[in-house]
Formats: C-alpha cells, sequence, structure tokens
C-alpha cells in the first residue's frame, strides 16, 4: 500500500480521525452496555479496533470497533458464565479462530453477497441508525447508544420508541436541534470552499456547541448526567491500568468457553466482512481490501481485547461511514481515532463528559441520512424488481430484527431470484410443425429439471425433437438421467430424438476437458 502515510493526507486524516472519534465514544459505552459488560470494555475494544486493528488492515477506510451485532451473544454468555474473565477467555479464542480463517483464505466469503443485499444493509443501517437517534435528539436516553436490535433493552422497539417524544428535554431538544443546523450548514458547498470554514470539521464545531449551550443554561434547563456522556474518571495512567481485565487461564479449556469462542468468531467474521464490501462500495477512490488480512488483523485485535479485558471488535459501517464522509484518506484516520480514545480516556475524561448525547445524536442522524440517501432507492428502483426487491425486503428485515438477521434473509431472497432469472433463461423451446428445438442457453441444473421435463411432456406421437447443448459447459446429474429416460422410451412412442453436444464429459467436468476422454452421445 503505496504512500499510506503520506503528508499530503495527513490534514484530512487527522480530521477524520477526530469525527470517527465522537462517533465511536458514545457507541463504545452504549455497546457495552447493551453487552451487560463493564463499561470500560466497550472503550478498551475502541482503542484496540483503532490502534491495532487499524495498523495491521489493508482497508484504508475500515474502523474497528465493538460492534451492536454480536451484544445479545457477548449478553449472553457474560450472564452464562457469570464471571467475566471467564468470558474474556472465549474472546481471545474467537480472535485465534480468526486468525486461522485468515491464513487459510475464508476472507473470500465477501464476494458472494450480492449488491443489493450490500446496498440494502447500508441503507438499513441508515434508517436504523436515524430512528435510533432521534429519541437521543430529543433527550430520550432511556435506550444506550449503540443499541440497534429493533427491540430494544427499555422494553420499547424502535418503532414504539418515537411515540415517547412527548417526554421530551428542552434542554437537549435545543442543543439537538442547533448541532443538527450546523451540521446542516457544514454541508453546503460554499462553507465547504470557504478557505476559513472549510477546514473546521463540523461535527467538532456542533459538539463544542453543545458543550457551550449546555454549560450556559439556566438551572431549569442543564442537563442531568444521565443525557451526557458518562466516562469512568480515572486520576492517573495509573489508575487507568487498574480498569484493565484478564482472563481466567483455566477457563481456555472449558467447552463452553471454547464454544462460545468459535460463535464469536464466526460471526464476527461475517459481520467484518459484511461491513469490508459496504465500505469498499462507499470508498469514492474504489480501494479494494485484502479480506484475508482483514480477518488476521480482526483476530489479532480480538486476541488482544481478550487478554486485557475488552469486548470482542469487528469492522463497524457506522464509524466507517462517518470516517468516508469526514474525508479520510488513509488508515491513519483510523488508528488516530483510536490515539484520541485512549488519550481522552487516560487524560481528560472529565471534559468529554460534557458533551451531550443530543449533540451526538445529531451528528449520528447526519451519518445516517447519508447512508439511506432517497437518491439510492431511486438508482435501485431503476435497475429492475430483480435488484430493487432484495434492496427493500434486506432494509426491511435488518430494521425488524437485526443486522446478520437481516442480511441472511436478504440474501435468501437474492438467491431465489438468481435462481429464478436462470429458471427462465436457461431452457428456450420453439417449435416448427411436428419439430420442437430446445435450446439449452447456460449451464443446467437440477433445479431446471421441471421446466425440462413440462417441455417433454408435450411431445406426441410422430414428433422429432432436437435437445443443443452447444452453449453448455456443465451439465448436472439429474437433468442428464431425464434426457437418457427419455430418449430411451422415444423410441416406443415414434419420436425421433437429435442431441448435440450433450456428452458425459460436460457432466463432471465441462466441455472440452478431455481427462476422461468421453465423447460418448446420448
Amino acid at each position: 500500500m503505496k504512500n499510506e502515510f503520506s503528508f499530503k493526507n495527513v490534514g484530512g486524516d487527522l480530521s477524520a480521525g477526530l469525527v470517527v472519534f465522537l462517533v465511536a465514544l458514545p457507541l463504545c459505552l452504549g455497546i457495552s452496555l447493551a453487552s451487560e459488560a463493564p463499561l470500560f470494555s466497550g472503550i478498551i475494544a475502541g482503542i484496540i479496533g483503532g490502534v491495532v486493528v487499524g495498523a495491521i488492515s489493508g482497508s484504508k477506510l475500515g474502523v474497528s470497533g465493538p460492534a451492536a451485532g454480536l451484544a445479545v451473544i457477548v449478553a449472553s454468555a457474560i450472564n452464562e458464565f457469570e464471571i467475566y474473565e471467564i468470558f474474556l477467555a472465549s474472546v481471545v479464542i474467537g480472535g485465534f479462530i480468526q486468525l486461522i480463517l485468515g491464513f487459510v483464505g475464508a476472507g473470500k466469503i465477501a464476494f458472494y453477497f450480492p449488491s443489493s443485499v450490500i446496498k440494502g444493509m447500508l441503507a438499513a443501517i441508515g434508517i436504523t441508525i436515524v430512528l435510533k437517534q432521534i429519541p437521543h435528539a430529543f433527550g430520550i436516553d432511556t435506550d444506550p447508544e449503540g443499541d440497534s436490535s429493533f427491540i430494544q433493552s427499555d422494553g420499547e422497539n424502535t418503532i414504539s420508541e418515537l411515540f415517547n417524544l412527548g417526554n421530551f428535554n428542552t434542554g437537549a431538544l435545543v442543543i439537538g436541534i442547533v448541532c443538527l443546523a450546523i451540521l446542516i450548514l457544514w454541508d453546503k458547498k460554499w462553507v465547504k470552499e470557504n478557505k476559513v470554514l472549510g477546514i473546521i470539521p463540523g461535527p467538532l464545531l456542533a459538539v463544542f456547541a453543545g458543550i457551550f449551550i449546555n454549560y450556559f443554561y439556566p438551572e431549569n434547563l442543564s442537563l442531568a448526567s444521565e443525557h451526557m456522556v458518562q466516562l469512568p474518571e480515572t486520576e492517573s495512567a495509573a489508575g487507568f491500568l487498574e480498569l484493565l481485565r484478564f482472563p481466567q487461564w483455566s477457563a481456555f479449556t472449558n467447552f463452553n468457553v471454547i464454544k462460545t469462542g468459535f460463535l464469536i468468531a464466526i460471526i464476527a467474521s461475517l459481520e467484518t466482512l459484511l461491513c469490508v464490501e459496504a465500505t469498499d462500495r462507499l470508498d469514492p477512490r474504489k480501494n479494494v481490501t485484502p479480506t484475508n488480512r482483514e480477518l488476521v488483523a480482526q483476530g489479532a485485535g480480538n486476541m488482544l481485547s481478550g487478554l486485557i479485558g475488552g469486548i470482542p471488535v469487528t469492522q463497524v459501517i457506522v464509524r466507517s461511514s462517518a470516517n468516508i464522509q469526514a474525508g479520510g484518506k488513509t488508515k491513519m484516520s483510523a488508528v488516530f481515532h483510536g490515539i484520541l480514545l485512549l488519550v481522552c480516556v487516560m487524560f481528560i475524561p472529565n471534559l468529554l463528559n460534557m458533551i451531550p448525547l443530543s449533540a451526538l445524536a445529531a451528528v449520528l442522524i447526519i451519518v445516517g441520512y447519508k447512508l439511506a440517501n432517497p437518491a439510492m432507492f431511486k438508482r435501485m428502483y431503476a435497475e429492475g424488481h430483480d435488484q430493487f426487491i432484495p434492496f427493500i425486503v434486506t432494509i426491511v428485515a435488518v430494521l425488524f430484527t437485526d443486522l446478520l438477521v437481516g442480511i441472511l434473509i436478504g440474501l435468501m431472497v437474492g438467491i431465489g431470484y438468481v435462481l429464478y432469472t436462470n429458471f427462465k433463461s436457461v431452457i428456450k423451446p420453439s417449435k416448427t410443425g411436428n419439430h420442437t428445438i430446445i435450446d439449452f442457453q447456460k449451464d443446467v441444473f437440477f433445479y431446471n429439471r421441471a421446466e425440462l421435463v413440462k417441455n417433454l411432456s408435450k411431445l406426441e406421437e410422430g414428433d422429432e425433437l432436437t435437445l443443443d447443448g452447444r452453449n453448455i459447459d456443465f451439465i448436472d446429474h439429474d437433468i442428464f438421467l431425464t434426457i437418457e429416460d427419455f430418449v430411451k422410451d422415444a423410441a416406443k412412442k415414434n419420436i425421433k430424438v437429435n442431441v448435440l453436444d450433450i456428452t458425459r464429459t460436460k457432466l463432471k467436468f465441462g466441455k472440452g476437458d478431455e481427462k476422461i476422454g468421453l465423447e460418448e452421445k446420448i
């Protein structure tokens, strides 16, 4: 990766890293709460995701950290083991398995997801972010930041929470509106092109505005601690080190711990690969991330995270898209955001605890809107129903379940469309008089058998049939047997059958293969 740390990119990367830091901070805390893990474990995971994974990864714009998609699994495992240090052994094991997956080349899985599903995932995450952050902008902070599941920990769901906005906090709402206005204004072309205003990151200005407004609020509007960032405060670097936790070494031989490690590895790897594919699609420079190297980086990160008390990490699309939108160019922005987390948590947690959650909600709402831009819906609709329907199904499924379940549902619908399209286009029958030609347009698989049988059943005594296989390289065994059986029965019905280039060679090895040497005609 040439010129990774080129000086010409430093300014943009530092600015983008600062924005990612502001987005990541509440998410690290919120995901640790949603995971029922110690509050500081999310910060540890965020630091490692930025500094360690960011340094090893081959992704220029991907950002890693604790992921909401693993929150349910983490919470379940922590409750099962009861001792957090036992759970940490599972994180280490999961990271080791990811290392192995990267070395054996499992990263290629990322290339098998349809673009309509990946775009649906991006839009769904954007809509989820907006819906989840609206209550925070109104000062309704009962559901922790970072919770992306439809069913929330506060007893509400993504939709029902919106009906509670009447209980808004006036001070938080004013800050949210002002910060949102700043962010919208800072996205205007004339601001971006201004030599002075253009160098000030809009999210940073919005956050400082939120702090400033709250600081000068009268007592009746001033925000309580539950409406602010809540970081654990330490007196020194030594105090920071005291917050670290270490795995229970005897737990590494526990079957349930190993099983949980496998589960973490598989789900974290899938979520990472999905986000890698999505991030590369968002990247304006269209860089391609080496996926096997990414799994190795994630594995190293998770091993270290588990060794010092952090929850699992994956590459995450919210932080990655924020990085892209903020103008990040290289992996320096991801590393810098991790360094900022470390330095600020160690030395100025009291300053960070002055940030209103409603100000951060405004930042995330803009991130979410850009992911679910209405223009994307128009483009997908214009591409046809075979793209639009899997796109919409993925959005609805992610919104009403969670990321992985929604992706799997969208993937099934996408595969269904591929099968349907293939089913309808493989067999092309035509008829002239009593002569029927069945032209196989492409390779024939078992699911095409019903269509083939339907066309063969239309033939009557005295008809002539030509089966043209010149356009295929492979024929499924079931299809071959169906043709073979029909040919045997055709003579009894006085049906003449001509077979063009349908051979046993194609059954196993493909067109032109000479390993068998059989060119037997049926």
